[in-house]
């Protein structure tokens, strides 16, 4: 990981991204141009038993986002906030699509903010195309066969297909 200058504004974007869908990806295009710098740090996190492995889900965010000097894909496990912290992270960047999102999402800046007092959270909103779209959603319709090609990276689309084949009639 390239060393940051204290001049640059650096943020996180993180998630478990299982998988990464274009409401991500419409989020990472508004939050690139508020910071020098942005890692997309897709979490472990077994604790959501995610469909993609950690390495699968890493490698999707890396194949299905496209090529920027500002962003860096990482994998990361453990505290957000310490990891906020020891990347020399100005803010932590999350998502919030609906009303529904906002106490969880709360909550958890408030903690990291307890956490890494130097760190602030900012919360965008994606496109209004994607204000409705989730992982979950996706993965729930690519397990029932529905189609998915329109809200996914084109390598997701592909992984997906890899886990839910279409139905032979």
């Amino acid at each position: 990981m390239p060393e940051n200058s204290p001049q640059q504004k650096l943020a996180i974007y993180p998630g478990t991204f299982d998988p990464i869908t274009n409401g991500h990806l419409s989020l990472l295009n508004r939050a690139v141009n508020l910071f020098d710098r942005l890692y997309v740090a897709v979490a472990a996190n077994a604790g959501k038993n995610p469909l993609f492995t950690h390495d699968e889900r890493w490698e999707m965010a890396r194949a299905g986002i496209k090529p920027n000097p500002k962003i860096e894909v990482i994998k990361f496990d453990g505290l957000l906030a310490e990891f906020a912290r020891k990347m020399g992270a100005c803010a932590i960047v999350r998502g919030l699509r609906a009303i529904s999102d906002f106490e969880y999402e709360f909550q958890m800046a408030l903690m990291n903010r307890k956490l890494a007092r130097s760190v602030e959270t900012v919360f965008l909103m994606p496109s209004l195309p994607w204000v409705y779209l989730s992982s979950t959603i996706v993965k729930d319709v690519a397990y029932n066969r529905g189609d998915v090609k329109e809200l996914v990276p084109a390598p997701v689309y592909e992984a997906l297909l890899k886990k839910f084949p279409p139905r032979t009639k």
